[in-house]
């Protein structure tokens, strides 16, 4: 137990009112330090003055240093076990960023069709990416690779495909399809997904020129 003052309310008694208001002030001002200790006033006969005011740590004060720097995971279930606690919790940030490849990469927001119909193919496009999304992460999960949808497109981001168009001497427009020459990363992603020839080049003949 820690003494507040040294006998300045045993000589001069405050109102309760005025000194639990001060108190509640306080906690609000420090909510942080507040939450770990115990405030008691002790008031005379009549329970309308204040005569001397102690405060004490709580159990959990000395628990801080424990957890100090853990992030601590809770639920009222006790039936689980802890990694299944921790494989729900992260189901939690699966879902977060799913939504947020819906609406970023995969072009499900905004939607400025105004047609029905229009905004349907729209919604069933993107959901059908994320279907495919999904599929990706899946299988790297079955070759023991952890890596999310995030990371996947920043690593082959860097690999391209291009359309090269050329017209030839008879006016044939010809369109050839060539990929870049695929990095170490590349090649890692592409054997896991089982991509057998990313580099495979095509070549068609779209028209002739008028």
């Amino acid at each position: 137990m820690l003494q507040y003052s040294s006998g300045n309310f045993a000589h001069n008694p405050r109102i309760l009112e005025k000194v639990g208001e001060r108190v509640g002030r306080l906690k609000e001002r420090y909510p942080t330090i507040a939450r770990y200790y115990e405030i008691h006033l002790e008031v005379d006969e009549k329970e309308e003055k204040v005569k001397d005011l102690t405060f004490e740590k709580k159990t959990t004060r000395k628990d801080r240093s424990v957890l100090t720097g853990c992030y601590a995971i809770e639920t009222s279930d006790e039936a689980f076990s802890a990694e299944e606690v921790w494989r729900l919790y992260t189901t939690l940030t699966k879902i977060e960023a799913a939504f947020r490849s819906l609406k970023t990469d995969l072009g499900l927001r905004p939607v400025y069709h105004q047609l029905a119909n229009r905004t349907r193919g729209h919604l069933f496009i993107s959901v059908l990416a994320y279907h495919l999304l999904i599929s990706i992460e899946h299988q790297l999960r079955e070759q023991g690779d952890s890596r999310n949808w995030s990371t996947i497109k920043d690593q082959l981001s860097t690999h391209q495909r291009t359309t090269v168009i050329v017209t030839d001497e008879s006016d044939h427009i010809h369109h050839i399809r060539i990929s870049g020459i695929t990095e170490k990363s590349h090649r890692e992603i592409y054997k896991l997904l089982h991509v057998k020839d990313p580099l495979k080049r095509k070549h068609e003949i779209v028209g002739k020129r008028l």
